[in-house]
Protein backbone atom coordinates (compact mmCIF):
# COMPACT_ATOMS: atom_id res chain seq x y z
CA UNK A 1 0.00 0.00 0.00
CA UNK A 2 2.96 2.06 0.61
CA UNK A 3 4.19 1.78 -2.70
CA UNK A 4 0.68 2.95 -3.91
CA UNK A 5 1.18 6.24 -1.91
CA UNK A 6 3.96 6.82 -3.35
CA UNK A 7 3.01 6.38 -7.08
CA UNK A 8 0.09 8.71 -6.29
CA UNK A 9 1.58 11.61 -4.37
CA UNK A 10 4.69 11.63 -6.75
CA UNK A 11 1.90 11.69 -9.83
CA UNK A 12 0.14 14.34 -8.38
CA UNK A 13 3.28 16.42 -8.00
CA UNK A 14 3.91 15.46 -11.89
CA UNK A 15 0.81 17.30 -12.96
CA UNK A 16 1.39 20.28 -10.93
CA UNK A 17 4.88 21.05 -12.53
CA UNK A 18 2.54 20.39 -15.67
CA UNK A 19 0.43 22.56 -15.14
CA UNK A 20 3.07 25.51 -14.39
CA UNK A 21 4.57 24.57 -18.17
CA UNK A 22 1.26 25.13 -19.91
CA UNK A 23 0.71 28.44 -17.83
CA UNK A 24 3.97 29.76 -19.11
CA UNK A 25 2.83 28.80 -21.94
CA UNK A 26 -0.25 30.87 -22.01
CA UNK A 27 1.62 33.86 -20.48
CA UNK A 28 3.47 34.01 -23.52
CA UNK A 29 0.60 33.65 -26.12
CA UNK A 30 1.75 36.94 -27.25
CA UNK A 31 5.44 37.56 -27.07
CA UNK A 32 7.06 37.70 -30.70
CA UNK A 33 8.82 34.19 -31.51
CA UNK A 34 7.78 32.52 -28.43
CA UNK A 35 8.13 28.91 -28.83
CA UNK A 36 5.85 26.65 -26.61
CA UNK A 37 7.39 25.04 -24.10
CA UNK A 38 6.85 20.97 -24.13
CA UNK A 39 6.05 18.53 -21.16
CA UNK A 40 6.97 14.71 -21.46
CA UNK A 41 6.56 12.28 -18.48
CA UNK A 42 7.92 9.08 -18.34
CA UNK A 43 8.46 6.59 -15.08
CA UNK A 44 11.31 6.14 -13.22
CA UNK A 45 12.00 3.18 -10.37
CA UNK A 46 13.48 4.41 -6.99
CA UNK A 47 16.79 3.14 -6.43
CA UNK A 48 17.99 1.47 -3.17
CA UNK A 49 17.19 -1.93 -1.38
CA UNK A 50 13.66 -2.60 -0.29
CA UNK A 51 12.33 -0.06 -3.53
CA UNK A 52 12.10 -2.36 -6.40
CA UNK A 53 7.85 -1.81 -6.10
CA UNK A 54 7.78 2.02 -6.16
CA UNK A 55 7.99 4.39 -8.65
CA UNK A 56 7.93 7.90 -9.32
CA UNK A 57 6.61 9.97 -12.36
CA UNK A 58 9.21 11.90 -13.75
CA UNK A 59 8.66 15.41 -15.79
CA UNK A 60 10.64 16.71 -18.24
CA UNK A 61 9.75 20.29 -19.94
CA UNK A 62 12.89 21.42 -21.47
CA UNK A 63 11.43 20.31 -25.50
CA UNK A 64 10.79 23.09 -27.40
CA UNK A 65 7.43 23.03 -30.01
CA UNK A 66 9.41 23.51 -33.43
CA UNK A 67 6.03 24.55 -34.84
CA UNK A 68 6.17 27.77 -36.66
CA UNK A 69 4.08 30.71 -35.76
CA UNK A 70 1.78 33.21 -38.43
CA UNK A 71 3.60 36.33 -39.47
CA UNK A 72 1.83 39.82 -39.49
CA UNK A 73 2.69 42.81 -41.99
CA UNK A 74 4.07 45.77 -39.79
CA UNK A 75 5.76 47.88 -42.29
CA UNK A 76 8.63 48.48 -39.48
CA UNK A 77 12.42 48.49 -40.79
CA UNK A 78 13.52 47.12 -37.57
CA UNK A 79 11.07 43.96 -37.59
CA UNK A 80 12.41 41.18 -39.14
CA UNK A 81 11.07 37.62 -39.68
CA UNK A 82 12.75 34.25 -39.95
CA UNK A 83 11.06 33.07 -43.54
CA UNK A 84 11.42 28.99 -42.93
CA UNK A 85 13.35 27.54 -40.48
CA UNK A 86 16.12 29.46 -38.78
CA UNK A 87 16.70 31.36 -35.52
CA UNK A 88 18.31 34.91 -34.74
CA UNK A 89 21.21 35.12 -32.44
CA UNK A 90 21.90 37.05 -29.84
CA UNK A 91 24.76 37.95 -27.21
CA UNK A 92 23.40 36.39 -23.76
CA UNK A 93 25.48 39.30 -22.23
CA UNK A 94 27.91 36.98 -19.83
CA UNK A 95 31.81 37.12 -19.78
CA UNK A 96 32.13 33.98 -21.61
CA UNK A 97 30.63 35.34 -24.40
CA UNK A 98 28.31 32.39 -24.90
CA UNK A 99 24.71 32.83 -27.14
CA UNK A 100 21.17 32.69 -27.49
CA UNK A 101 19.01 31.87 -29.82
CA UNK A 102 15.38 33.33 -30.98
CA UNK A 103 12.90 33.91 -33.52
CA UNK A 104 11.52 36.95 -32.38
CA UNK A 105 12.67 39.78 -34.97
CA UNK A 106 11.44 42.90 -33.08
CA UNK A 107 14.43 44.65 -32.78
CA UNK A 108 15.35 48.20 -31.34
CA UNK A 109 18.16 50.24 -31.98
CA UNK A 110 19.86 51.97 -28.90
CA UNK A 111 21.75 55.22 -27.73
CA UNK A 112 25.03 53.47 -28.87
CA UNK A 113 23.59 52.24 -32.75
CA UNK A 114 23.56 49.07 -31.20
CA UNK A 115 21.05 46.55 -32.56
CA UNK A 116 19.31 45.27 -29.68
CA UNK A 117 16.48 42.48 -28.93
CA UNK A 118 15.51 44.05 -25.19
CA UNK A 119 18.66 43.40 -23.40
CA UNK A 120 20.34 41.51 -25.75
CA UNK A 121 22.89 42.65 -28.34
CA UNK A 122 21.89 40.61 -32.06
CA UNK A 123 25.23 39.19 -33.00
CA UNK A 124 26.23 39.83 -36.87
CA UNK A 125 29.10 38.02 -38.80
CA UNK A 126 32.11 40.18 -36.62
CA UNK A 127 30.08 40.50 -33.00
CA UNK A 128 27.67 42.60 -31.66
CA UNK A 129 26.39 44.97 -35.06
CA UNK A 130 26.51 48.34 -34.12
CA UNK A 131 24.89 50.45 -36.90
CA UNK A 132 26.24 53.87 -38.34
CA UNK A 133 24.18 57.34 -38.48
CA UNK A 134 21.91 56.26 -41.16
CA UNK A 135 18.39 57.76 -42.57
CA UNK A 136 17.39 54.53 -43.98
CA UNK A 137 18.01 50.90 -43.25
CA UNK A 138 17.50 48.03 -45.52
CA UNK A 139 17.77 44.06 -45.00
CA UNK A 140 18.26 41.81 -47.43
CA UNK A 141 16.77 38.61 -47.79
CA UNK A 142 20.01 36.74 -46.95
CA UNK A 143 20.17 38.63 -43.34
CA UNK A 144 22.53 41.73 -44.74
CA UNK A 145 22.22 45.06 -43.21
CA UNK A 146 22.82 48.58 -45.31
CA UNK A 147 22.61 51.69 -44.18
CA UNK A 148 22.11 54.99 -46.22
CA UNK A 149 24.32 57.29 -44.01
CA UNK A 150 23.07 61.29 -44.07
CA UNK A 151 24.18 62.94 -47.26
CA UNK A 152 24.90 59.70 -49.05
CA UNK A 153 23.19 58.56 -52.40
CA UNK A 154 24.03 54.71 -51.98
CA UNK A 155 23.43 52.32 -49.23
CA UNK A 156 26.42 50.66 -47.55
CA UNK A 157 26.65 47.43 -45.98
CA UNK A 158 27.44 47.24 -42.48
CA UNK A 159 26.97 43.96 -41.26
CA UNK A 160 24.99 40.66 -41.89
CA UNK A 161 23.01 39.05 -39.48
CA UNK A 162 24.17 35.80 -37.88
CA UNK A 163 21.38 33.48 -38.98
CA UNK A 164 21.73 29.64 -37.61
CA UNK A 165 19.51 26.46 -37.83
CA UNK A 166 20.18 24.10 -35.52
CA UNK A 167 18.59 20.89 -34.88
CA UNK A 168 15.34 21.72 -32.29
CA UNK A 169 15.82 18.63 -30.21
CA UNK A 170 19.56 19.92 -29.53
CA UNK A 171 18.10 22.88 -27.89
CA UNK A 172 16.69 23.89 -24.50
CA UNK A 173 15.58 27.12 -22.99
CA UNK A 174 17.97 29.50 -20.45
CA UNK A 175 16.32 31.40 -17.62
CA UNK A 176 15.72 34.38 -19.87
CA UNK A 177 13.79 31.96 -22.40
CA UNK A 178 15.78 31.91 -25.03
CA UNK A 179 16.96 28.98 -26.55
CA UNK A 180 20.39 28.06 -26.05
CA UNK A 181 22.56 24.72 -27.44
CA UNK A 182 22.12 22.12 -24.74
CA UNK A 183 26.04 21.85 -24.94
CA UNK A 184 26.49 25.34 -24.52
CA UNK A 185 28.90 25.28 -27.34
CA UNK A 186 27.50 28.01 -30.55
CA UNK A 187 25.95 27.17 -33.16
CA UNK A 188 27.57 28.12 -36.98
CA UNK A 189 26.01 29.98 -39.17
CA UNK A 190 24.07 28.98 -41.77
CA UNK A 191 23.85 30.93 -45.27
CA UNK A 192 20.51 29.20 -46.59
CA UNK A 193 18.28 31.23 -43.87
CA UNK A 194 16.34 33.97 -45.22
CA UNK A 195 14.59 36.99 -43.29
CA UNK A 196 12.22 39.05 -44.24
CA UNK A 197 11.83 42.74 -43.35
CA UNK A 198 8.59 44.54 -42.09
CA UNK A 199 6.73 41.37 -40.87
CA UNK A 200 6.77 40.20 -37.32
CA UNK A 201 6.31 36.47 -36.35
CA UNK A 202 4.15 35.46 -33.53
CA UNK A 203 3.92 32.86 -30.83
CA UNK A 204 3.27 29.43 -31.76
CA UNK A 205 1.12 28.85 -28.77
CA UNK A 206 -2.26 27.65 -29.07
CA UNK A 207 -4.89 29.13 -26.48
CA UNK A 208 -7.45 26.08 -27.13
CA UNK A 209 -4.92 23.30 -27.10
CA UNK A 210 -2.89 24.72 -23.85
CA UNK A 211 -6.45 25.27 -22.25
CA UNK A 212 -7.67 21.95 -23.22
CA UNK A 213 -4.54 20.27 -21.67
CA UNK A 214 -4.90 22.39 -18.42
CA UNK A 215 -8.41 20.68 -18.01
CA UNK A 216 -7.19 17.20 -18.86
CA UNK A 217 -4.69 17.78 -16.12
CA UNK A 218 -6.92 19.42 -14.29
CA UNK A 219 -8.79 16.13 -13.88
CA UNK A 220 -5.72 13.63 -13.98
CA UNK A 221 -4.93 15.57 -10.22
CA UNK A 222 -8.40 14.50 -9.45
CA UNK A 223 -8.08 11.01 -9.91
CA UNK A 224 -4.84 10.76 -8.43
CA UNK A 225 -6.54 12.35 -5.31
CA UNK A 226 -9.31 9.44 -5.78
CA UNK A 227 -6.84 7.01 -5.84
CA UNK A 228 -4.64 8.17 -2.70
CA UNK A 229 -8.34 8.19 -0.73
CA UNK A 230 -8.46 4.49 -1.79
CA UNK A 231 -5.11 3.62 -0.35
CA UNK A 232 -5.44 5.38 2.16
CA UNK A 233 -8.93 3.43 2.80
CA UNK A 234 -7.25 0.27 2.51
CA UNK A 235 -4.33 0.94 4.39
CA UNK A 236 -7.07 1.57 7.58
CA UNK A 237 -8.88 -1.24 6.52
CA UNK A 238 -5.99 -3.39 6.84
CA UNK A 239 -4.78 -1.61 10.06
CA UNK A 240 -8.63 -2.59 11.74
CA UNK A 241 -8.10 -6.39 10.49
CA UNK A 242 -3.91 -6.28 12.26
CA UNK A 243 -6.19 -5.04 15.41
CA UNK A 244 -9.08 -7.35 15.30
Amino acid sequence: MDALIYTVMSGAERIQRAQAVHANNLANLETAGFRANLEQAGAAQVSGYGYDARHLARLSSDAVSERAGSQRETGRDLDLAIQGEGLFALAQGGPDGSEAYTRGGNFSVDGQGRLMLGRHAVLGEGGPIVLPPHEKLEVLPDGTLAVLAPGQTELQTVDRLKLVNPRFAQMTKNEAGLLVARDGAAVASDENVRVAAGKLESSNVSAVEEMVATMNLARDFELQMRLYKAADGMAESGNRLVRD
